[in-house]
C-alpha cells in the first residue's frame, strides 16, 4: 500500500500497557532477586521456562496494545488489533461507525461482518471522535460503502 492518508495511534491504552509492562517486570525481577538462592534452586528447568514463556506471552500481548494503530492508504485500510491484523481495500469496506456507548470503532466488511478497530477507542474521548469522522471521510472519498451496514 502506498500514500498514506490518515493515520491514528491510541494514547491511553499504549500508556497503561506500558505501565503495565514495566511493573511487571519490576516486580518479578525484585521477587525473583529477593528469593534466596536456595529457593530459586528449587526450581526445575521446565518451571523457569514456562514461567519465562507465560511471562513473554504477558509482555508480547501488552506490546501488541502499545501498537495498535489504524493506517489509510489510496488503496485501502490496514489495522493492527492487538491479537489480528487486517488489510482491506476500500470496497471491501462497507461502513464505519462509532455511536454513544461503543467501546471502539466498527468496521463492517462487504460481507456484513464487524471488526472493532481497537486503535479508535472511547476512552480517547474527543481526540476518538475526531479520528473516526476524519477516517470515515478518507474511507467516503475513496469509494468506502458501496454496501451500507446493518442497522443493529
Amino acid at each position: 500500500m502506498t500514500d498514506r492518508l490518515f493515520t491514528f495511534y491510541p494514547r491511553v491504552l499504549p500508556l497503561m500497557a506500558g505501565v503495565m509492562g514495566l511493573s511487571l517486570i519490576a516486580v518479578f525481577g525484585v521477587i525473583w532477586f529477593r528469593l534466596p538462592a536456595d529457593s530459586r534452586d528449587t526450581f526445575s528447568w521446565f518451571q523457569r521456562l514456562t514461567l519465562l514463556a507465560f511471562f513473554g506471552a504477558i509482555l508480547w500481548i501488552l506490546y501488541r496494545m502499545i501498537t495498535l494503530r489504524v493506517t489509510a492508504y489510496a488503496d485501502g485500510l490496514q489495522v493492527r488489533n492487538v491479537f489480528k491484523s487486517y488489510s482491506l481495500k476500500w470496497s471491501e469496506i462497507s461502513g464505519l461507525r462509532f455511536r454513544s456507548g461503543d467501546a471502539w470503532l466498527q468496521l463492517f466488511d462487504a460481507d456484513g461482518n464487524r471488526i472493532g478497530i481497537l486503535a479508535i477507542q472511547a476512552a480517547e474521548g474527543s481526540r476518538a471522535s475526531r479520528a473516526a469522522k476524519e477516517l470515515a471521510a478518507v474511507a467516503r472519498d475513496h469509494g468506502a460503502g458501496a454496501k451500507r451496514p446493518p442497522q443493529s
